[in-house]
């Protein structure tokens, strides 16, 4: 078995005991993001699991972006970042 080098951990550990590793976090060309996937990687950012830019690059994303998936987490939870209830979690 051969392991991919990579620069930082390869799995952190939550607050809530749970163990979140590179391979739980969405593939690279993910182009549907629903609410479980953009909440992994916001988590991985958030613990240091990758960094910010990195996700930025990784994923395609803006960094305006990535801070609104983080704002809606912090502020409403992971609930916030279905599409569906965008309108309901708004900010005026």
């Amino acid at each position: 078995m051969y392991l991919k080098k990579v620069d930082g951990p390869r799995q952190v550990t939550l607050p809530d005991g749970t163990i979140l590793s590179r391979g739980d976090l969405p593939p690279p060309d993910t182009r549907r993001w629903v609410a479980s996937r953009k909440a992994i990687v916001v988590r991985a950012v958030a613990y240091g699991l990758i960094e910010m830019g990195e996700a930025l690059d990784r994923y395609s994303l803006s960094e305006e972006e990535f801070e609104s998936w983080r704002q809606a987490i912090e502020v409403h939870g992971e609930a916030a970042l279905k599409v569906t209830a965008i309108q309901k979690y708004r900010q005026l």
